[in-house]
Order: C-alpha cells, then sequence, then structure tokens
C-alpha cells in the first residue's frame, strides 16, 4: 500500500465517526485572518471534514476544498447544507490535481501537513494558483511540537519531524511574499477531540 493509501485510509476512518473530529466551528487563526478581507475565490487543501470551508462560504467566498478523504467530503456537505451554503469539494491527492494558474485570492492551509518529501513542491505548486497581490493563511504545528508528541503521544499532530514547520522552511517555500505575519508561538487548541493542546 503506498503513502498516499495510507493517509486516505487515516483520515476515512477518523472522519467516519459520528461527531466531527476538529469541531464543526473555523480555526481561531483562520475566522481571524478571512474576515480581514472581502469576500472572492478560495482554495482549502486538506479541508477534511470542511468546518473552515463551511466558515468562508457563509461569509460569501466561493469555496473550493479539497482532501484525500470520502468521508470528509460528505460530513463537510452535511455541514454546508446545514448552514444552508455551497462549496465545491474535490476528493483526491493535490498533487495529482492542476487548477488553473493564479485563480485564487485566498489559500488556506490550517493544520495540512504534506508528506516530507512532497511538502515544499506542493506548496510551490499551491502558490502558482494564488492572484498577484493573493493571500495565505497557514497554521500549522512547529518543530517544535515533536518535544510535546513525545512527552504525550495524546497531544496529536504529525510525528515526523520533516512534516512539521519552521519560519524558515515557511519563507523559503513562499519567497516571493511578503509576510503580514509569521510567528511561532504557543496556543491552546480546543478544536473539537483531536485539537484539544497546547500547540507550539
Amino acid at each position: 500500500m503506498n503513502q498516499s493509501a495510507d493517509e486516505e485510509n487515516k483520515w476515512n476512518n477518523r472522519y467516519q465517526e459520528a461527531h466531527y473530529a476538529y469541531g464543526k466551528g473555523p480555526n481561531l487563526f483562520f475566522k481571524e485572518w478571512l474576515c480581514k478581507f472581502e469576500p472572492g475565490s478560495i482554495l482549502m487543501p486538506a479541508d477534511g471534514e470542511g468546518r473552515n470551508g463551511v466558515f468562508a462560504a457563509q461569509l460569501g467566498w466561493k469555496v473550493t476544498s479539497l482532501d484525500l478523504s470520502t468521508a470528509g467530503k460528505s460530513k463537510a456537505l452535511q455541514l454546508a447544507k446545514a448552514h444552508q451554503v455551497t462549496m465545491e469539494y474535490i476528493v483526491g491527492d493535490l498533487e495529482q490535481m492542476e487548477f488553473e494558474k493564479e485563480s485564487f485570492d485566498v489559500i488556506g492551509l490550517i493544520y495540512a501537513h504534506f508528506a516530507a518529501g512532497k511538502k515544499s513542491l506542493l506548496h510551490k505548486k499551491l502558490a502558482g494558483y494564488l492572484k498577484p497581490g493573493g493571500i495565505i493563511i497557514l497554521e500549522a504545528f512547529s518543530k517544535k511540537h515533536l518535544q510535546l508528541n513525545n512527552l504525550d503521544p495524546k497531544v496529536g499532530g504529525p510525528k515526523d519531524i520533516d512534516m512539521l514547520f519552521s519560519k524558515a522552511e515557511i519563507s523559503a517555500d513562499f519567497e516571493n511574499y511578503d509576510p503580514l505575519i509569521l510567528e511561532e508561538e504557543e496556543a491552546f487548541l480546543n478544536e473539537g477531540e483531536y485539537h484539544i493542546e497546547k500547540a507550539p
């Protein structure tokens, strides 16, 4: 079984549970920053059960979400229906997908941890889909999070340090962008069952 299939099975199993693994409300950092901009088109890779994509749709954004998980798509569309909004949701591997160049105003990367060998390549690919002057909203676990994970595996997050982030890596992957904010800080997450933890 290849790595992509392993990941697909992992997320399908998680999202098949009755509850929403990370809750139904948006990530707070994503909410704070998305609300600063006028609605346009937004691409949401690794959108899982759709909490962030649905929130964007509620604000009037044209949302394209994608994920490996068919179970995630099903839950996302249920959530969208409950909030009386629509979104496009594509199931598949981002590496195999193509979108029109410079077609999105915002790309939301919320805990979108890609395989170590593909992370930078996918970031650069995504950057090509952003319109000039567009915005990338990114929140993720830093490499320091592995220390917490080793002490307490229940805190979650990737266990491969190369899937985690550093400020230097983010700057290199998005080298043609001027950061509005690029910080590494501890935050306490309270997002469903799998994000209740201190996270750097």
